[in-house]
């Protein structure tokens, strides 16, 4: 019965080696990322333009301002886990129009798709500087994209359902 429980598990073993993702982080990141970008994407364009004032408190920032915060972080954080610079971009403003926000936050996403191709798994143990000037490793930037998005889009689907919008990933 020993020798069966050891062969058994060479087997898995071998079964779990063989199925081993290379570069397990860059894949996570992005298998996520077309829902996450089509998700978010659509959900602020779901903002009527006249509502990108609109802020749930008076200590609570405006639709716009995190739309802005939301185009930064991607620039930010996907550009520190590739080793990548950040292109030259107008940087976007909170007085900003709804077309103008949209194309830069599509835009942000589109650096993002691009660095995330680039990122290797092996040097996620690098060192980046943050915008608080402290270094960090690439692989915290990894994982600081996946819970940036998750977060935006919940306080985006806040701001919606404050405003009496359904955000776009609701089911009926």
């Amino acid at each position: 019965m020993k020798g069966m429980k050891t062969v058994f598990a060479l087997i898995l073993f071998a079964a779990s080696a063989a199925a081993q993702i290379k570069n397990p982080v860059a894949s996570a990141l992005k298998d996520i990322f077309p829902n996450r970008q089509k998700n978010t994407v659509a959900a602020v364009e779901t903002m009527p333009a006249d509502k990108f004032t609109y802020k749930p408190s008076a200590d609570q920032i405006t639709f716009a301002h995190l739309v802005v915060h939301m185009i930064g972080a991607n620039y930010m954080l996907c550009g520190n886990a590739a080793g990548l610079p950040a292109p030259t971009v107008e940087e976007p403003k909170d007085t900003d129009g709804k077309d103008k926000l949209v194309a830069a936050l599509k835009a942000s996403f589109k650096f993002c798709e691009d660095a995330i191709a680039k990122i290797d798994d092996s040097k996620l143990g690098e060192v980046s500087t943050g915008p608080d000037g402290t270094d960090y490793s690439r692989a915290r930037f990894a994982l600081g994209i996946a819970s940036n998005w998750a977060d935006h889009y919940a306080q985006v689907s806040m701001y919606l359902r404050l405003n009496g919008l359904t955000p776009p990933t609701t089911h009926k």
